[in-house]
């Protein structure tokens, strides 16, 4: 009787052990920028891609084209697509009126002119 003790004690260690990961793998995927939610295995092995298009009328022989497209990579919000781009989280919010703030998508594109 005293041999099988143990076995009582393996579900609850392996339960604490899976929790533990599980938080580690959430706090650095917070630390790192992101939000829980958008750390995934396919949001990590995808490489950001952001759309430039131009036209000849907006580009001078000192400036970069402007960007029109903004494509949604893990940790983005509006604030950090505001900063990065330059465009004001206002005309963010008035050019994509069908996306909300707090519910981008990895991948989604959204426009910036």
């Amino acid at each position: 009787m005293l041999r099988d003790d143990w076995r009582r004690y393996v579900a609850p260690a392996a339960f604490l052990a899976a929790a533990t990961i599980a938080v580690v793998l959430i706090r650095s995927g917070v630390e790192a920028g992101g939000s829980p939610r958008a750390v995934t295995t396919a949001s990590l092995s995808t490489p950001r891609k952001h759309v430039v298009t131009s036209t000849a009328a907006t580009t001078t022989a000192n400036s970069p084209p402007a960007k029109r497209f903004w494509t949604v990579q893990a940790g983005d919000t509006f604030g950090v697509i505001s900063a990065k781009s330059g465009v004001p989280v206002a005309m963010l919010e008035q050019l994509n009126p069908s996306v909300h703030s707090t519910s981008l998508f990895i991948g989604e594109k959204l426009r910036l002119k």
